[in-house]
């Protein structure tokens, strides 16, 4: 019913055309040399859009590696548009860089950047380290693991953040001791992306830990694990989640409530069946869809009377729930 919460970035840089023929309006396309010599403009929209038009020719654009690794460390704020559309983001969501339009060339260059990137991973400069940690969870290749597990360890924590989602996205159960480690991070933009890559490879290993994550003391933290629990749908995480339902934070006790049903056990039923009382209707129409997921029938009383609730959305769950239950 209610989609988890996921502090995943993604790529969706887009090329905004940056020739156009003059008698007849028509685009002309640019080829890899000019764009590279965009990459060293003293302007910063060309040499955002230089990035763009080399990201658009994919594997076509290998000879610009090595100026497009160059750019990694150019952190420059630029309109997320400037490109045509919004970029992946490491800070503001109106905002982008050069930097990171590289990021995203060199993910669409393809496997022929891993090693020039991996080698970007020890720059001095750390957006540099941020980016090339972005384009590795990219790439999607195991052979990286090892060296974003030392980026974990970074001292900056943009780039322990960037690690972690990266080792998420590679989705290598070789990573999860030292993901679970991250959980206990000074940063808490660490900790909840930690949580997230946890949740996303899915390994039993990182259930104790992600328990003890819900009671963080970081909102976005603990609604992170709660997802993560529920992505890896492991009975003995029931109590702890439980517990969560009655957070002081509506966003987690929702999340918790969704989780519960990912997990679907029964034991769940008595305190899902309170938080259809919750003060938010968020939360109790999620504990209504996952009543209805887990499908005992000591969930009835509960769910009729939620057919009365104040909030149309938690009526309609609340039928669908009943249904379920009934088939």
């Amino acid at each position: 019913m209610t989609s988890p919460h996921v502090f995943l970035l993604c790529a969706a840089l887009t090329l905004v055309p940056s020739g156009v023929g003059m008698a007849t309006g028509v685009q002309e396309p640019r080829n890899a040399r000019e764009l590279v010599a965009d990459l060293d403009s003293t302007d910063i929209l060309v040499r955002a859009r230089g990035a763009c038009g080399l990201k658009e020719l994919g594997d076509r654009a290998a000879d610009a590696i090595p100026a497009l690794i160059k750019l990694l460390a150019d952190g420059t704020p630029v309109d997320g548009a400037v490109c045509g559309k919004r970029s992946w983001h490491n800070g503001s969501e109106d905002l982008t860089s050069p930097g990171e339009l590289a990021a995203g060339a060199l993910a669409a260059i393809g496997s022929r950047a891993f090693q020039p990137v991996l080698t970007a991973l020890r720059q001095e400069a750390w957006v540099a380290r941020r980016n090339a940690a972005w384009t590795l969870g990219a790439l999607d290749d195991t052979r990286a693991v090892g060296a974003l597990v030392e980026a974990l360890r970074d001292r900056e924590p943009p780039v322990r953040q960037q690690a972690a989602w990266a080792l998420g996205a590679i989705d290598d159960r070789e990573a999860v001791p030292a993901l679970i480690a991250a959980l206990k991070d000074q940063d808490a933009r660490v900790r909840r992306q930690a949580a997230w890559a946890l949740g996303a490879i899915d390994d039993a290993r990182a259930v104790p830990s992600l328990m003890q994550a819900v009671a963080d003391s970081d909102e976005k933290t603990r609604t992170q694990a709660a997802w993560a629990l529920g992505a890896i749908d492991d009975r003995s995480a029931v109590p702890a989640l439980a517990r969560a339902l009655g957070d002081d934070s509506a966003a987690v006790r929702k999340q918790a409530a969704w989780a519960l049903g990912a997990i679907d056990d029964a034991s769940a039923v008595d305190a899902l069946v309170k938080s259809l009382t919750d003060q938010s209707a968020g939360v109790r129409e999620q504990a209504a869809w996952a009543l209805g997921a887990i499908g005992d029938s000591r969930a009835m009383t509960g769910l009729l009377t939620a057919l009365k609730d104040e909030s149309a959305g938690v009526r309609r769950q609340a039928a669908w729930a009943i249904g379920a239950i009934g088939r």
